[in-house]
């Protein structure tokens, strides 16, 4: 995986991990019994462990790119695959206890409509991610079992 894009991976996945550090406070007021604070448990919990778990990914991408074997244009969607799944699913987590949303269904205000289309966006794009780490791992794997 090219450096920059590595590089990109860190920076976006330290982003949205801060993000969900900072869902965290709001679900610890929520779960002290604040009722200054909009949203449930459950929401905020989300939105706390979307940040991490996706910030995560990021890292542990960027952290095994090295041992992919893919072209330069598959890395780029790869990394901007990621970027996009991670974002999509923190701020798709974080508006849904601010505004009472869900996002398991297309309607149902505007709030809501958001979050799922992000979290639509989000599933499409790990798995393509996904797919595409797979397939980079096997190709190296099938490039290292070779006979030189």
């Amino acid at each position: 995986m090219p450096r920059r894009l590595q590089r990109l991976l860190v920076a976006h996945g330290a982003l949205v991990f801060l993000v969900g550090l900072v869902a965290g406070f709001p679900f610890a007021f929520v779960v002290l019994g604040d009722t200054g604070v909009p949203g449930d448990v459950r929401g905020w919990r989300m939105a706390h462990l979307e940040g991490i778990l996706n910030g995560l990914t990021c890292f542990a991408v960027a952290a095994v790119g090295s041992h992919l074997r893919l072209s330069e244009r598959a890395f780029a969607v790869l990394a901007w695959s990621l970027v996009v799944t991670a974002w999509g699913n923190v701020v798709a987590s974080v508006v849904g206890p601010l505004t009472g949303g869900r996002g398991l269904v297309f309607g149902g205000g505007v709030a809501n409509t958001v979050m799922y289309v992000l979290f639509v966006v989000a599933v499409v794009t790990v798995i393509v991610a996904m797919w595409l780490v797979f397939r980079g791992a096997r190709a190296a794997s099938v490039a290292d079992s070779s006979p030189a």
